[in-house]
């Protein structure tokens, strides 16, 4: 699983808002209220910092990149093209998308997921998480076929500390960001979490971009198990033809020890006929030794 889990930016002073139309209203209120330049320009400057950031974190998914190795044995080689490729870029909009909760109850001992799926690589995950009071359980996973990536390790987050902010970019795809809010530990008081998701997909020239480094870095893994299949073939190749003349020499020790157990059987046989005609001519002797013969009744021999 190649999620990147990437803290950008973790602003303390922001809030969770109701609608997207309230926080451009909130922040063109501030622009107009500071009118600062040098607010603004640090703005500029966090935006370009942040911008960066988040090529180089792509960047850096997609060089390590490597196919899940039920794509590479798949029995089709365009299941891997289309790992690589990723959206086609004729079609693709890349809209963002946005899940909000609003003081979302959990019971006592209860827990909430917010599985949400997420299909183009590159995007940017972006959530914030607030409480009214108390504190609460929380992590993310990322799922994928493959297996689970754990994002953010499970942590008790306190309101105190809210609101709890984080970025960070999905590489491998298609996987569900699963965000989980844990009540379990609560025996008897009910929380409240109010939470915004957003999943922010790349541009049509990150993607393209994207996709040529995850095709470079998949042609190397694609070639590294080339050589060592062909390394292991040559081995088997090898090792059969071994086995072969090892079994023709088996099958001709075979075949003799057939001749010579046929052989054997023969004389077996004749063996114990044999044996049995010697048992019963000692008996008939030992008899005529014992008895003495019929036909010599009257005779006087001087034994």
């Amino acid at each position: 699983m190649h999620v990147l889990p990437y803290l950008i930016m973790a602003n303390d002073n922001d809030k969770v808002v109701e609608s997207e139309q309230e926080e451009d209203s909130t922040e063109n209120a501030e622009e107009t209220d500071n009118g600062d330049e040098s607010s603004t320009s640090q703005k500029h400057l966090q935006n370009y910092l942040e911008s960066r950031a988040v090529d180089r974190a792509k960047a850096t998914v997609d060089n390590n990149f490597k196919p899940s190795a039920s794509v590479l044995n798949a029995p089709s080689a365009t299941l891997l093209l289309q790992q690589v490729d990723g959206p086609s870029l004729q079609t693709y909009q890349g809209k963002e998308s946005i899940y909000v909760g609003r003081s979302v109850p959990i019971a006592a001992g209860g827990r909430h997921d917010v599985p949400i799926h997420v299909t183009t690589p590159g995007s940017v995950v972006e959530y914030a998480v607030e409480l009214p009071a108390y504190d609460i359980g929380f992590c993310i996973m990322a799922e994928r076929d493959e297996g689970s990536t754990v994002v953010k390790e499970h942590s008790n987050i306190d309101y105190t500390h809210c609101p709890v902010t984080q970025k960070f970019l999905v590489g491998t795809v298609p996987c569900t960001i699963k965000f989980e809010f844990d009540n379990a530990y609560s025996w008897m008081r009910s929380k409240q979490v109010s939470y915004k998701i957003t999943v922010t997909p790349p541009s049509k020239e990150s993607l393209a971009a994207g996709r040529r480094r995850r095709a470079q870095a998949c042609l190397k893994a694609v070639q590294d198990d080339l050589q060592t299949a062909t390394t292991r073939l040559l081995a088997a190749n090898q090792q059969k033809q071994s086995l072969q003349q090892e079994v023709a020499s088996l099958m001709a020790l075979l075949q003799e020890k057939k001749k010579a157990w046929m052989t054997a059987e023969k004389e077996e046989a004749w063996l114990k006929e044999r044996k049995e005609l010697r048992t019963e001519q000692q008996k008939l002797l030992k008899e005529r030794l014992t008895n003495g013969w019929d036909d010599e009744e009257g005779l006087k021999l001087n034994l």
